[in-house]
């Protein structure tokens, strides 16, 4: 496995981990507050994952 396809799966893993961490404090009745600062981080996270696979395509694809 190459250091893309591990950055890639690092930040992925970082938004799944974000979301259920959200998804879990908003099921168990948890701080408001908290829930808005993790869909911030879930959205700020989301795009990096983006500009990690764009950037993989673009230096790494074939075509």
């Amino acid at each position: 496995m190459n250091i893309t396809a591990i950055v890639t799966i690092l930040a992925l893993g970082a938004v799944a981990f974000i979301l259920f961490w959200g998804l879990w404090n908003m099921f168990k009745g948890g701080d408001p507050n908290l829930s808005q600062k993790l869909m911030r981080a879930r959205v700020i996270a989301q795009f990096v994952a983006i500009i990690v696979i764009l950037g993989a395509l673009f230096f790494f694809g074939r075509g």
